[in-house]
C-alpha cells in the first residue's frame, strides 16, 4: 500500500511529509518537486508568508544516489519563519476555523490547534504528491490542474493537450486558462484585499493516461472515486468536491448524462485498449473504477477564514463578545489551491495504480502493466 502522512506545524522547525510503500528503483528528480513547491507559493493575492518562505524539499531517508530504496522516504520542507515558541496565545477563535472546536476538543488553547490547521502544512503534501507524480509518468499518466472560478468569476476550462494546457496556464498570474482575463480578477482581487474580505473559486485537474481498471468496485472504502474524494476534500478550506459532471447530473436525463462506448481498432494498442467515448461526463471514473477516459476533478474553495476586518466571536477567556483574532494571512488562495488539489490527486492515482500494479519496484510494475494489457487485449 502506496501511503503518507504528514507532520510539523505552520511555525514551526519543517514539514514531513513521510512516505510509505513507494517503488524501488525511481530516479528522483527533487528540482521537479520543488518546481510545485514554488508554484503553492505563488498566484496573485498571496499574503507576506510568502516573501518570508523560499520552499525546497530535502529527502531524508529512502533514496540511494538518486534513485528509491522501496523504504519509506522522509521529505523535508524547512520553515524560515519558525518561531512558534515566540507566538502568544490566541483567546478570540476565528470564525470558519479550527480554533474553537480545536480548542474545546483539546482543552487546550487555539495557538496549538491553528499552527497544525494552517494551510501551511499542504507544502509537505505538495512534496508527497510532485514525488508521486514521478512515478506515473514512468506509465504515462500525466497530472494537470487550473482555477475555473474566482471570487464569482467564472473562467471555465478548455480544449487541448496537458502540455498545452499547462502553458497557457503557466502564463497567468491566477493560474487560470485564460490569462487575458487576468486583469478583471487581479482587480477583484485587490478591491476586496482594501475592503479587509477574502476570496474562493474552484479548481479543476484533470488526469490523462490512465489505464482502464484502477480502483475496484467490490468494496465502498476502495473504490478510487470515493479516495479521490476523501483526499482532495481533507485540503484545507475545501467545501466541496465533484467529479466529472459532478452536481450537474441531478437535472438531467439518464440519456444527457451516460458517455456511450465505442471501439476503435486503431487505438487497441494504447491504454484505452480501443475503447473510446464520445463524451466524458463520468470524468472518467465508473462504479469507482477508471474507464480509460481522462479523470476530472473539481473542488470548491471557501474564502480564507481569516479577515482583516473580523467578524464577531467571542473571546475564550472572558466569554465577552470581541471581534476575532486576525493572523497574517491572503486574500485569495485559490491559485495554490489548484497546485495542491492537483498534487493530491496525483498521489490518490498512484496508490491505485500502485494497489493494482504491485509496489516493490518499478521494474516488476511495468512487467505487471505490460501483462495486465496483454491479457486484457486478447479478451
Amino acid at each position: 500500500m502506496l501511503r503518507y502522512w504528514t507532520a510539523g506545524e505552520s511555525h514551526g522547525p519543517a514539514l514531513i511529509a513521510l512516505v510509505d510503500g513507494f517503488p524501488a528503483g525511481l530516479p528522483v528528480d527533487t528540482g521537479a518537486i520543488d518546481a510545485e513547491l514554488v508554484r503553492r507559493q505563488g498566484g496573485y493575492g498571496r499574503g507576506g508568508r510568502q516573501r518570508i518562505e523560499t520552499d525546497a524539499v530535502r529527502i531524508l531517508s529512502g533514496v540511494w544516489r538518486g534513485s528509491t530504496l522501496g523504504s519509506p522516504l522522509a521529505l523535508e520542507v524547512v520553515n524560515k519563519d519558525a518561531k512558534i515558541e515566540r507566538l502568544e496565545e490566541v483567546d478570540r477563535p476565528r470564525p470558519g476555523h479550527a480554533d474553537l472546536p480545536g480548542a474545546i476538543k483539546h482543552f487546550g488553547g487555539v495557538r496549538a490547534v491553528l499552527e497544525r490547521a494552517s494551510a501551511r502544512e499542504t507544502a509537505a503534501r505538495v512534496a508527497a504528491g510532485a514525488l508521486a507524480r514521478q512515478l506515473l509518468a514512468v506509465f504515462g499518466i500525466e497530472v494537470a490542474g487550473w482555477v475555473t472560478a474566482l471570487g464569482g468569476v467564472e473562467l471555465g476550462a478548455r480544449a487541448g493537450t496537458l502540455p498545452e494546457l499547462r502553458g497557457i496556464r503557466d502564463a497567468s498570474a491566477v493560474y487560470s486558462l485564460h490569462p487575458d482575463r487576468d486583469g478583471e480578477v487581479t482587480e477583484l482581487i485587490d478591491r476586496v484585499g482594501k475592503e479587509g474580505d477574502t476570496l474562493g473559486g474552484v479548481v479543476e485537474v484533470r488526469v490523462d493516461g490512465l489505464p482502464i481498471g484502477l480502483g475496484t468496485h467490490a468494496q465502498w472504502d476502495r473504490k478510487l472515486d470515493g479516495l479521490l474524494a476523501q483526499a482532495v476534500m481533507a485540503v484545507q478550506a475545501i467545501k466541496g468536491v465533484e467529479i466529472g459532471m459532478g452536481f450537474g447530473v441531478a437535472g438531467r436525463r439518464g440519456s444527457e448524462v451516460h458517455d456511450p462506448i465505442q471501439y476503435d481498432p486503431a487505438l487497441r494498442d494504447g491504454p484505452r485498449l480501443g475503447f473510446t467515448r464520445p463524451t466524458n461526463n463520468a470524468g472518467g471514473l465508473e462504479a469507482g473504477m477508471t474507464n480509460g477516459q481522462p479523470l476530472v476533478v473539481r473542488a470548491a474553495m471557501k474564502p480564507i477564514s481569516t479577515l482583516r476586518k473580523p467578524l464577531g466571536s467571542v473571546n475564550l477567556r472572558t466569554k465577552e463578545a470581541e471581534e476575532a483574532a486576525y493572523e497574517r494571512s491572503d486574500v485569495c488562495a485559490v491559485s495554490a489551491c489548484s497546485v495542491i488539489v492537483e498534487n493530491v490527486v496525483a498521489f490518490a492515482v498512484a496508490t491505485a495504480l500502485v494497489d493494482k500494479f504491485g509496489g516493490d519496484s518499478i521494474e516488476e510494475m511495468r512487467a505487471r502493466w505490460n501483462l495486465y494489457h496483454e491479457m486484457a487485449r486478447s479478451r
